[in-house]
């Protein structure tokens, strides 16, 4: 005799592993999936074939994912990508605490709380104490830019 699992049981057991992952991920992806696997235990209970299944499966979990996808869409604020590890300087602006010097021979600036080494983005150094916007991050020290060019180059 060997063990055997029913269709009833397969289905509960992917549901919940489905709606238990849902908690620990983020978007919205395994719910609508989870909550098709136990509809479809449902009627794996009530005695629809395999391919019934399958059928009950996809018709429920395809048209809940797309309706949560445009739920999250609706109440997601912002759309920016999210910036993390040395990315989120990008964008933002600081100051010069050591003059910074062409081809990354020297400079440091300060952005928000934490020191970075620099280099600016042409060829002319940046004195200390110029604010500064960091253009991008290369390697493990930012491109920089004072302020003031920023503005000039936008025709203000």
């Amino acid at each position: 005799m060997g063990f055997e699992l029913s269709w009833f049981w397969f289905w509960v057991i992917l549901a919940a592993f489905l709606i238990v992952g849902e908690i620990f991920t983020t978007g919205f992806f395994l719910l609508p999936f989870g909550v098709g696997a136990a509809a479809t235990a449902l009627a794996a209970w009530f005695g629809l074939g395999p391919v019934g299944q399958w059928i009950v499966f996809l018709a429920v979990s395809i048209p809940l994912l797309l309706l949560l996808k445009r739920f999250a869409d609706r109440v997601t604020k912002t759309r920016e990508p999210l910036q993390v590890a040395s990315d989120r300087a990008v964008g933002k602006t600081g100051v010069v605490l050591e003059t910074v010097l062409p081809h990354g021979a020297g400079g440091r600036v300060r952005v928000g709380l934490e020191e970075w080494r620099a280099e600016p983005d042409t060829q002319s150094e940046i004195p200390e104490g110029t604010v500064i916007e960091v253009l991008r991050v290369d390697g493990t020290h930012l491109v920089v830019r004072p302020e003031s060019a920023g503005k000039a180059e936008g025709g203000q």
